[in-house]
């Protein structure tokens, strides 16, 4: 059995490649990257796939059984047709399971909500495409906040417009376990899953920070307009935009969401203080 994983040389792809090799061993698993050099380090086979080529996708997806399509980067409307692209290839090589890394999220009251509703296009298409299919709604990563943690530290603070808001947090190493899991495992198929760890607030998540790094953090809440003219500032309007529209979000409820990570998984999924315990012991200079 061959398994694909499509933007391999992204950190999700390759968290999930990495634990599919765990599972099943390196000469199973093909990764699929844009640039083949980036995904080299993974010690597995590695093919050229550029989401914007069906031409690429349909060599690369040659011989495949299964595959592992992890959400686009690009801008809403083109990710639609990137990920149609993957869809297809899959269907002309005769590939009989598809799994989808899509999110969490608001589909209409945000700023974040086009990309949300991006995602939910391809749902729809990946339950049309007459393969079998599971889908993940990702969580929020905790890893970025735990790799801003210099500036946090500079600032004495985080800061952002979640307000009293729960998240529920999840990490790509949690993450890269569950679809192993959700490909090799067929009484996954026709299921759509939340993978979410436990929700929490930017207070308790502040505190477990101070708790691993031993610093001394508070959290301090700010409008969303505000928020959104500070991140404009220090990103540009189209990054600052959508960061403003995830924290936006979370204060809105929509990130505190069921978890369907056990029944995914098979297990449990981390806590915030174990994921926030992992990352620290795997990049100790942090």
């Amino acid at each position: 059995m061959k398994i694909a994983v499509t933007s391999a040389s992204g950190q999700l792809g390759a968290a999930i490649v990495k634990a599919l090799i765990q599972e099943i061993g390196e000469d199973e698993v093909i990764a699929i990257a844009r640039t083949p050099e980036k995904a080299k380090h993974l010690g597995v086979e590695v093919r050229k796939g550029d989401y914007n080529s069906p031409e690429d996708l349909e060599i690369a997806l040659n011989g495949v059984d299964k595959v592992l399509l992890v959400l686009g980067m690009d801008e809403p409307q083109k990710r639609i047709q990137q990920h149609r692209n993957v869809i297809e290839a899959a269907k002309q090589n005769g590939v009989a399971k598809l799994v989808y890394t899509s999110i969490v999220g608001d589909e209409v009251n945000t700023a974040f909500s086009p990309i949300v509703q991006s995602n939910r296009q391809t749902e729809e298409d990946v339950r049309a495409s007459g393969l079998q299919w599971v889908i993940g709604r990702n969580g929020i990563y905790i890893e970025p906040d735990l790799e801003y943690i210099d500036s946090y530290v500079k600032e004495g603070e985080i800061r952002n417009c979640a307000g009293e808001g729960k998240c529920s947090y999840t990490s790509r190493e949690e993450l890269g376990f569950s679809y192993a899991q959700m490909l090799l495992d067929d009484t996954h198929n026709g299921n759509t899953y939340n993978l979410v760890g436990e929700a929490i607030s930017q207070k308790e998540l502040a505190a477990y920070i101070n708790q691993v790094y031993k610093t001394n953090l508070k959290y301090t809440a700010v409008s969303t307009e505000e928020y959104k003219k500070e991140r404009q500032a220090a990103l540009g309007d189209f990054m600052g935009t959508i960061i403003a529209g995830i924290y936006e979000g979370i204060n809105n409820g929509v990130n505190d969401v069921p978890s369907d990570f056990q029944k995914a998984s098979g297990r449990l999924h981390k806590s915030p203080l174990a994921m926030i315990e992992a990352y620290h012991q795997n990049h100790p200079t942090s």
